[in-house]
């Protein structure tokens, strides 16, 4: 130290001093310390888990559905994430399988993920109920049937984004009556699906002057209808309804035709994607269903409140996928922008999270115009759908 230099001296002793005086903030609980810690912890990730039916009979369905998870959740977080907080995403495969579908959701829950999007379809939804109701866990469904969300007071952790079965059939109903269809053959998958489909229609033509001439059932793997379509081809049926999903509804559309039954044949939402009408090999046409409007977000009014986020959606889809999107890539994108608008007002809280999701009220998705309540935890009413028609192998807008 005899050596040093007096500046030299004094640049070592200003050092000492500031590290002393880092060690003493460094213990002590200031509002400093508070602030680093909010810091650090904003840029930790949200951790969101989905369950889709990406492979297996329902496929048709969860492929566009994990397309858009994965073209939004890079779009968020490109563009800050949430609150600061990044999205981590995890998506996993059930194979169509209700078995997979329970393993896949605990995986996740296991894994903390905030809540759950899924499944694709009724019954890998209705499987995951028991799991996130018991643990606690928000989870969102991309399926139709009514009993995935009812009664809520059983249901107390599942939403979903689907128009439900008795909202498509009230559509129906309407059709028939101003057509004067009163005979109706019913078609329908053997699965939790089809089922609800059948307890809704059954509801809705009591005491409506429509009646149930025909009702024949067929499994999700049939390679052939032609045996249940002869049964309503010998009965006084007006007109057929479907209640089913590719690839089944497909190869019964196809067998229909096959038979010469020339009356009209009404199908489901779950037929809503090009898949559908591919896989009918040209016996789609003619063919009736309601539907979102998505699917004919070009033929409906610039009015409908509806259109530009309709519009925004397909620009983004196509553009990273060069493909248009269909219904069920929509449902998806209401299920995780449904979350986002949760997490923003509720943070990495699950309880809240819930809490936030029932609160949703005037939210313009892809599916419609969503308003939930403790009594409705899907919001979405008849003014949702649109009767189309496949016209050439393309959608046209009826009503």
């Amino acid at each position: 130290m005899k050596n040093m230099s007096k500046g030299l001296k004094r640049r070592l002793g200003l050092a000492l001093l500031l590290v002393i005086s880092l060690l003493i903030s460094a213990c002590s609980p200031t509002k400093e310390a508070d602030v680093k810690s909010t810091t650090a912890s904003a840029n930790e990730p949200y951790k969101i888990g989905a369950v889709l039916d990406i492979s297996g009979n329902s496929s048709s369905l969860g492929v566009p559905e994990r397309d858009t998870l994965l073209m939004m959740v890079e779009k968020l977080n490109s563009e800050g994430g949430i609150n600061g907080h990044p999205v981590d995403l995890t998506i996993m495969d059930n194979k169509s399988d209700e078995t997979e579908s329970v393993l896949a959701a605990k995986t996740l829950i296991e894994k903390g993920s905030l809540a759950i999007l899924g499944a694709s379809s009724s019954g890998t939804s209705m499987a995951m109920i028991k799991t996130v109701e018991s643990e606690k866990v928000p989870m969102i469904s991309l399926a139709a049937a009514s009993s995935i969300v009812e009664p809520t007071s059983d249901r107390k952790w599942v939403f979903k984004t689907a128009q439900s079965d008795i909202v498509m059939i009230s559509k129906i109903i309407s059709y028939l009556k101003k057509n004067d269809l009163n005979k109706i053959a019913f078609l329908y998958m053997n699965n939790s699906y089809g089922d609800n489909g059948k307890k809704a229609i059954t509801a809705a033509v009591k005491d409506s002057g429509i009646s149930i001439v025909a009702e024949e059932k067929f499994d999700a793997n049939d390679k052939d209808m032609t045996p249940q379509l002869s049964k309503v081809k010998a009965s006084e049926a007006q007109v057929v309804i479907v209640w089913a999903i590719p690839p089944s509804a497909s190869i019964l559309t196809k067998n229909f035709k096959d038979v010469g039954l020339t009356i009209p044949l009404i199908h489901s939402h779950g037929v809503g994607n090009q898949k559908f009408i591919e896989l009918a090999q040209g016996a789609a046409d003619g063919t009736l269903l309601p539907i979102g409007k998505l699917s004919v977000a070009q033929q409906i009014t610039d009015a409908d409140p509806q259109k530009k986020v309709l519009e925004s959606y397909i620009a983004d889809y196509v553009k990273k996928y060069n493909s248009e999107p269909n219904s069920f890539g929509g449902y998806a994108w209401d299920a995780f922008n449904l979350l986002v608008s949760a997490l923003e007002k509720a943070g990495p809280d699950r309880e809240a999270i819930r809490g936030e999701l029932e609160k949703t009220q005037g939210f313009v998705g892809i599916s419609g115009v969503f308003n939930m309540s403790p009594e409705d935890h899907n919001g979405l009413k008849e003014d949702s759908a649109v009767l189309v028609k496949v016209d050439q192998g393309k959608w046209k807008l009826i009503e």
